[in-house]
């Protein structure tokens, strides 16, 4: 008789597991697959699998490899190593936004610095590649440059502890222009937009992308594996919200591309500790890049 039930244990009938009535209709289902004969038993709330004496190691060993498969170990990441010049990657980049902020508050060189690199729909990219970048070193006023300084100073030293300095500075100049340039896509003609919140969203998506990647990568419950991103999500609703004068679509846009990379730098294994010359390498090419880009831009005007 297969999978019946009884009030007590039959004499010279060997137990081979106990446990709850729903555990024993789940281990009864392995022995069903095995075609071996066994019978229930219920006492005080408690369940017993029973089979016959010549057939109970046969069914111990099933019953033992069927439980190693089924209790999956939490598999354990491999450590992080964080990498050193954080702070002086952030400031770095509050540096640079505070000198475009005066050199384009006194107009500079006789140049309207937010006609030539504030992000504008109506070029649709045409051409004036050069506004997705410079549009994230200007701001309005002092309390949109301020909010930017705060959480782009705090998040950036997280970003370049994780990835290095100048690969995450990199990254996020490059995932903040890929979203620039999205926005002045999508938009509508008369969208025009600046400030260095694009670039920050993508830095905050960058570490969650990176750490759902890293989640994805082991053996775990699926509520952990995306935790980094429900996070980050929930920061960017928080925080990336606001008013009508708030670019929404730049913050989400951001947030997206860098969420992708980060999940791409788990994926392949980065970052990997190559020392300071090779981050250096990258910070001055992040530079190198923005720099031109206002180069080109100051040279457009006149």
């Amino acid at each position: 008789m297969s999978g019946s039930e009884r009030p007590a244990e039959p004499a010279g009938d060997v137990v081979v597991f106990r446990g709850s009535p729903k555990e024993c209709a789940e281990y009864g289902l392995v022995l069903d697959a095995r075609g071996m004969a066994y019978e229930r038993t219920l006492s005080d709330g408690m369940c017993a699998l029973t089979v016959a004496e010549s057939a109970a190691e046969f069914a111990r060993d099933e019953l033992m490899r069927y439980a190693g498969e089924r209790i999956v170990p939490r598999a354990e990441p491999l450590p992080l190593e964080t990498h050193d010049g954080a702070p002086a990657g952030a400031a770095v980049y509050g540096t640079i936004l505070i000198v475009v902020a005066y050199l384009a508050g006194r107009q500079s060189f006789d140049v309207d610095w937010f006609a030539v690199g504030a992000l504008d729909a109506r070029t649709g990219g045409g051409g004036e590649w050069w506004r997705p970048l410079t549009a994230l070193t200007l701001h309005l006023d002092q309390e949109h440059l301020l909010g930017n300084l705060l959480f782009g100073i705090g998040i950036g030293v997280l970003a370049g502890r994780m990835f290095g300095p100048g690969l995450a500075w990199l990254s996020i100049l490059m995932t903040g222009a890929v979203a620039n340039y999205l926005d002045m896509l999508i938009s509508p003609q008369w969208h025009h937009a600046v400030g260095a919140s694009t670039a920050v969203f993508a830095a905050l998506g960058l570490l969650a992308g990176f750490g759902w990647g890293r989640e994805m990568a082991l053996r775990d419950r699926r509520f952990y594996r995306w935790g980094p991103l429900f996070a980050g999500v929930s920061l960017l609703a928080l925080l990336g919200a606001g008013n009508e004068h708030v670019d929404v679509l730049g913050h989400v846009l951001g947030f997206l591309c860098g969420t992708a990379l980060g999940w791409v730098y788990a994926r392949v294994g980065l970052p990997r500790r190559e020392g300071m010359a090779w981050q250096l390498t990258l910070g001055g090419l992040a530079l190198a890049l923005l720099g031109g880009a206002w180069v080109v831009a100051l040279r457009h005007s006149r």
